[in-house]
């Protein structure tokens, strides 16, 4: 007999601390408990992905929150996204941001059926990403709860609890397609 999915904890895939902590916020005050996920393939460099994860501890440790952490490996990700990768001039939000978040997604969608919960993404938080093209993707996993981090001012809190905890803000996504010096 299956288990129900738990409707009190979240699997919740995360993609910096700042957008994940507007998110985290967010959940906490609906009675939500989340579970960070952190897997972020697409972020360029080791380096990089080290860096932003010391700030998503960070996060974790200040909520007491669960964290869990994706294996990098960027050469999959190249290879998930290799389809579309000609498509490497297109604005953010295009046909690559789709096999992206697929590849993302579908990450967190193993990982929170591993723990029979439910799972949404921060992506949605950030003004530069596509909620309804994220919801799109994420419909296509079975627990995907459509959480829009944007509304009730979600970006403006996330750079606001940015600046008060020290996180680090990126400018760019992670990927070598979104890069800008």
């Amino acid at each position: 007999m299956q288990t129900e999915i738990s409707r009190k904890n979240l699997l919740l895939h995360v993609c910096c601390a700042p957008c994940a902590s507007a998110c985290v916020e967010r959940l906490l005050a609906e009675k939500r408990t989340p579970v960070l996920f952190f897997s972020n393939s697409n972020i360029l460099t080791p380096e990089e992905f080290e860096k932003r994860l010391f700030h998503v501890r960070r996060l974790a440790e200040i909520h007491s929150l669960e964290l869990l952490v994706d294996e990098y490996d960027h050469e999959a990700w190249r290879r998930a996204v290799s389809a579309v990768e000609n498509f490497a001039a297109c604005p953010e939000g295009g046909l690559r941001c789709g096999a992206c978040f697929a590849y993302s997604l579908g990450r967190a969608a193993a990982a929170a059926k591993e723990r029979n919960l439910n799972f949404a993404t921060t992506l949605t938080v950030s003004p530069h990403k596509n909620s309804r093209q994220i919801f799109a993707v994420g419909g296509q996993f079975e627990g995907f709860e459509p959480w829009d981090f944007k509304k009730k001012d979600g970006f403006k809190r996330s750079i606001e609890l940015s600046k008060q905890f020290g996180f680090y803000r990126q400018n760019f996504c992670g990927c070598e397609y979104s890069f800008r010096s």
